[in-house]
C-alpha cells in the first residue's frame, strides 16, 4: 500500500496556521489536526482519559480531561509535562497512522503545531511553515481575549523561533493577507502534484 505524500504545516501562535490549514483543505487536501485529535482524545469516551487519570485523578471530571485542571496541574510541578507527553503522544501517533492508512488522495496535510519541536518533520515528505513579521503576530495574538505580553511571551518560550522553522522548511506561506496566501497554498500543491506525476 502507498502512502499519501504527507506534507507537514507548522507555524509559531499567530502565524495564521488554522487559516491556512482551511485553505489546503479547500482545495481538496485532507487535514490531520493534531490539535483536534487531543481535544478528541481528552473528550468523553477518549484514549487519553485513562492515562490522564493515572496522572492525575483530579484532573478527570464525568469522563473526560478537565483541562483547566490539567493545565494547573501542569504548572505546579517539575516533569509533570514530560510525563503527560510520554504518556499521550503515542495515542496521538496512532490516530494519524490511521489517518494515512485510510487516506486514498495523493496529498495529506498533517497540521502539527510543535512539529519541529517534537520531532515530527521526520514523519513528513516536505514541511510548510506559515510566517508573518513578529509585528504582525504580536498584534493579532494580543487582540485574543485574555491574552497578555507575559502570556504570549511565555508561548513563544516553548516554540522553536520562526527565524529556524524558515529556515528548515520546505515551503513558507506568507500570511500578511488571505489572498496572498491562498495563492502561496495553490502554488505548493501544484508543486507537489507536479513532482508527484513527474
Amino acid at each position: 500500500m502507498t502512502l499519501p505524500f504527507r506534507l507537514g504545516l507548522t507555524g509559531s501562535i499567530g502565524m495564521g496556521k488554522s487559516t491556512t490549514a482551511e485553505m489546503f483543505a479547500a482545495e481538496g487536501v485532507p487535514v490531520w489536526d493534531a490539535d483536534a485529535t487531543v481535544h478528541r482524545l481528552y473528550g468523553p469516551g477518549g484514549a487519553a482519559v485513562p492515562e490522564v487519570a493515572a496522572l492525575c485523578p483530579e484532573c478527570v471530571r464525568i469522563g473526560s480531561v478537565d483541562r483547566a485542571a490539567l493545565k494547573n496541574w501542569l504548572a505546579n510541578g517539575h516533569g509533570r509535562l514530560a510525563r503527560l507527553e510520554a504518556a499521550i503522544h503515542p495515542l496521538v501517533a496512532e490516530d494519524r497512522a490511521r489517518f494515512l492508512a485510510a487516506e486514498r488522495m495523493p496529498v495529506v496535510l498533517l497540521d502539527i503545531p510543535l512539529l519541529y519541536e517534537t520531532g515530527a518533520e521526520t514523519g513528513c515528505d516536505a514541511v510548510v511553515v506559515v510566517s508573518v513579521p513578529e509585528e504582525i503576530q504580536r498584534a493579532r495574538v494580543l487582540a485574543r481575549p485574555g491574552m497578555s505580553e507575559a502570556h504570549l511571551d511565555a508561548i513563544l518560550a516553548r516554540q522553536m523561533p520562526d527565524a529556524e522553522k524558515r529556515a528548515r522548511a520546505d515551503y513558507v506561506i506568507e500570511t500578511r493577507s488571505l489572498e496572498a496566501a491562498r495563492a502561496a497554498v495553490q502554488d505548493v500543491l501544484r508543486n507537489i502534484r507536479g513532482s508527484l506525476n513527474a
